[in-house]
C-alpha cells in the first residue's frame, strides 16, 4: 500500500517531469531555429569564447555538489547538506558570471544581440543562452529555498522531497547546458 509521502512524491515528480519535457521542447524549438537559420545568406559563423568551457565545468561541479548534498541528507547530515547546497549555489552564481563574461567577449568581437550591427547568429545564440540563464536563476532561487528549509529543520532522512525535486531540476539545467554547449561547438 502506498503511503501519503510516497503518493506526494510521485505526484510532484510527475509534475516536475512534465515541466521539464515542456522546457525541453522550448529549447528544441530554439536550437531548431538556429539550425534552419544557418541557411540564410547573411549568416555569420563565430567561435564560442573559451570562457564557456570554464562555465560548463562549473555547472557540472555544481550539479555534483547537489548530488552529494542529497546523499548527505539521506545520512541525516544536515550540516554537510547545507555546505554542499551552498557550494552548489556559489558554483551556480559563478556559472552565470562566466556566461556573462562570454557574452562580453562576443560583444567585444562585434557580435551584438540587437541593433544595426547585430546578426542572426549572435542574436539567436544570445536568446538561447539568456533563456538558459533565466532558468539557472530560478534554480538558484530553489537552492535558496532548500537552504532555508534545511536551516528550519524541515528535512530529514525520511522526508526530503524538496531536495530530491531540486536536484532533478538542477541536474536537468546542467545537462541542458552541456547539450547546448556541445550543440554550439558542433554547429558554429
Amino acid at each position: 500500500m502506498i503511503n501519503d509521502l510516497e503518493k506526494k512524491e510521485k505526484t510532484f515528480k510527475q509534475m516536475l517531469y512534465f515541466a521539464l519535457v515542456s522546457l525541453s521542447m522550448s529549447f528544441a524549438g530554439l536550437t531548431s531555429a538556429y539550425i534552419i537559420s544557418r541557411k540564410r545568406e547573411d549568416w555569420v559563423s563565430f567561435d564560442l569564447p573559451k570562457i564557456f568551457y570554464l562555465s560548463t565545468l562549473l555547472i557540472i561541479l555544481s550539479s555534483a555538489c547537489f548530488y552529494f548534498a542529497k546523499k548527505s541528507m539521506q545520512k541525516e547530515n544536515k550540516k554537510k547538506t547545507t555546505i554542499l547546497l551552498l557550494a552548489s549555489f556559489i558554483l551556480g552564481i559563478a556559472f552565470i558570471y562566466f556566461q556573462y563574461q562570454g557574452y562580453v567577449e562576443l560583444t567585444n568581437a562585434g557580435l551584438y544581440f540587437t541593433g544595426k550591427e547585430s546578426n542572426v547568429a549572435s542574436s539567436l545564440f544570445d536568446i538561447v543562452a539568456f533563456a538558459h540563464v533565466i532558468h539557472v536563476l530560478i534554480g538558484l532561487l530553489v537552492i535558496l529555498v532548500l537552504l532555508f528549509n534545511n536551516y528550519r529543520g524541515k528535512y530529514s532522512a525520511a522526508n526530503f522531497l524538496g531536495i530530491k525535486l531540486g536536484e532533478i531540476f538542477w541536474h536537468f539545467l546542467g545537462g541542458l547546458w552541456v547539450f547546448l554547449f556541445l550543440f554550439f561547438l558542433a554547429i558554429l
